[in-house]
């Protein structure tokens, strides 16, 4: 089964400021969402003891199945913050090329004779 698929029928729960839902870590922070990792890194350490036959409990399973579902929904969380801000400089730069052919093109008029800007004149009169 997918991660979230057995969160959301095992029905687990993440302690923090409360219970919250699976659903509801997408609201958090990084931050918290960091806490929320280390409070269940501490308790899987807390659980584990060594043994020879390396059986899982259910809930040293439920421990790293919520490790899990927190490293996937920081990761994604981190990808959109980049994608989010490729976006923003990639919007920026195309603005700032406009701006700079806008220049460019206002310094070619500025440059042409005034025979020729009148020339202009008369074929922008006559295409009216």
């Amino acid at each position: 089964m997918k991660m979230f698929e057995i969160a959301t029928r095992m029905k687990y729960r993440f302690t923090y400021k409360g219970q919250l839902s699976v659903e509801d870590l997408w609201d958090l922070s990084l931050e918290a969402l960091d806490t929320i990792f280390k409070n269940l890194n501490k308790e899987i350490k807390a659980s584990a003891e060594e043994s020879l036959l390396n059986t899982k409990t259910k809930a040293t399973e439920e421990i790293e199945n919520k490790i899990e579902i927190i490293k996937y929904i920081v990761v994604t969380k981190q990808a959109e913050a980049k994608a989010r801000l490729d976006a923003k400089a990639k919007r920026e730069k195309l603005a700032k090329l406009y701006e700079l052919k806008e220049r460019a093109e206002n310094k070619t008029l500025e440059n042409m004779s005034v025979a020729e800007i009148e020339n202009m004149i008369k074929q922008e009169e006559a295409g009216m």
